[in-house]
């Protein structure tokens, strides 16, 4: 058996299949495993991660694959007060709610409600059978919020809680495609909150521990460094040829980002149908962002370190630091259309812009980092962007299907085609798992 791709989703799949005595062999082109998944050591025993690294309530796919590798969990830090830099005002307040014009929370309150109204009635399993589904997604996002949501302040607010899960803007989607993600996540407010929703807690040590511990149990299974550039598929089985490997198996898992997977080279090649899917299944463009100090000092100012900003480029802030405090660690994102300008910027002005950012959110000490990290996820060779794919306009009605169907022996796996939480961690985990089970019954 042969899996593309060393991330959670191809890591998990071989897991399962290896458990379940097959003999499995997964070919990775990166020099490390994780995929979109990643640590980097800042010093002192500590790491942040540049890649994915929350995971929430009902994640529990993620969540029981790192108990049982043994990497825990600890809260993300939220004590204090959040600070919104709002229509040239710097405010401050606590809980989910911030102090502006009630009528402008009304308005967003209202929308999120319909949209999560609307999200049920998406079957995650095939978007394209939703009632009006056609109507749905011959619109986008940006469309909808011009009709439903009447205050130019409140479709500020809701692009940036947009940008915020999607890396993209409300223009780039369609409102079909947004509301199955709604639905595949539970509601807008799990995809938006940290406490309760997908930003509660992190892992100790890195999210990244997790596929590292994975790739340990599998050993001498995972290859890395060999980026596979074809696969020739049909009835006797697969023959996958990477860089200075070939490996024949019965079947495959593809467990790279749609668009990626594209660009692979099949004999036969895929039918027109998958690969125009493929065409239109863009990543999100976003960066990491991370100044780092000798102190998570806004805490003694009786602040969260979680903030946002209608102004930018760092439209949402979090404290990013180690569990035990011993340095402070302020997280910005750069995301969408602020990801795609600052993202052609030399370093030093966008580090420069992004310490600003974190300036006039927290005060004079965060204009003067220790160190600063940061990861631009388009500029990845092996990604491409982050955090997950985004369906543009008449894409799930016409190529839909297309998306999780195996051809011949061929399967597909990765976040992106996760029914549940779909483009987070815990998708791709259960992605693996749906891909492992389709081989295993096809292989008996």
């Amino acid at each position: 058996m042969a899996v593309v791709g060393a991330g959670l989703a191809g890591l998990t799949a071989a897991r399962r299949l290896t458990a379940a005595g097959v003999s499995v062999a997964v070919v990775e082109a990166r020099d490390r495993v994780g995929g979109r998944v990643l640590n980097e050591d800042i010093g002192g025993g500590n790491v942040v991660e540049v890649g994915a690294q929350w995971i929430g309530p009902t994640q529990d796919r993620l969540a029981a694959l790192a108990a049982e590798v043994g990497v825990d969990t600890f809260p993300t830090y939220g004590d204090g007060q959040n600070v919104l830099e709002y229509a040239g005002r710097l405010r401050r307040y606590s809980g989910t709610i911030p102090r502006i014009n009630p009528l402008v929370l009304i308005d967003v309150e209202r929308a999120q409600r319909k949209l999560n109204r609307l999200a049920r009635s998406v079957p995650t399993e095939a978007p394209w059978e939703a009632e009006n589904a056609a109507r749905l997604d011959s619109e986008t996002a940006a469309t909808w919020m011009r009709r439903n949501v009447f205050t130019r302040a409140g479709r500020s607010l809701l692009e940036l809680g947009i940008e915020a899960v999607w890396a993209a803007e409300p223009e780039d989607m369609s409102l079909l495609h947004m509301l199955f993600y709604i639905h595949s996540a539970g509601s807008l407010q799990m995809l938006f909150d940290t406490e309760g929703g997908a930003q509660q807690d992190r892992f100790v040590g890195g999210s990244q521990r997790i596929p590292i511990r994975v790739a340990e149990e599998l050993g001498e299974r995972v290859l890395l460094g060999h980026p596979v550039r074809s696969i020739a598929h049909g009835p006797d089985g697969v023959l996958v040829r990477a860089d200075g490997a070939e490996i024949s198996a019965r079947r495959a898992i593809v467990a790279i980002a749609p668009t990626l997977a594209g660009r692979v080279s099949y004999d036969p090649p895929l039918s027109g149908y998958r690969d125009q899917l493929t065409q239109r299944m863009p990543l999100g463009t976003v960066a990491k962002c991370m100044a780092i100090y000798p102190e998570p000092f806004w805490r003694a100012d009786g602040l969260s370190g979680e903030g946002t900003s209608d102004v930018g480029p760092v439209r949402l802030t979090f404290d990013n630091s180690p569990p035990d405090g011993s340095v402070g660690v302020l997280l910005g994102f750069l995301e969408g259309r602020h990801a795609r300008r600052l993202g052609r910027l030399p370093a030093g002005e966008r580090r420069t812009a992004v310490v600003d950012c974190f300036a006039r959110l927290f005060g004079p000490r965060a204009a003067s980092p220790e160190a600063y990290v940061e990861r631009l996820w388009a500029e990845e060779e092996w990604s491409r962007g982050c955090y997950g794919c985004h369906l543009p306009t008449g894409a799930w009605t016409n190529y839909g299907p297309a998306l999780r169907e195996p051809i011949g022996p061929l399967h597909w796996a990765g976040a992106e085609i996760a029914t549940v939480w779909n483009g987070y961690m815990d998708g791709a985990v259960r992605s693996g798992e749906t891909a492992a089970q389709e081989v295993l019954e096809r292989l008996v």
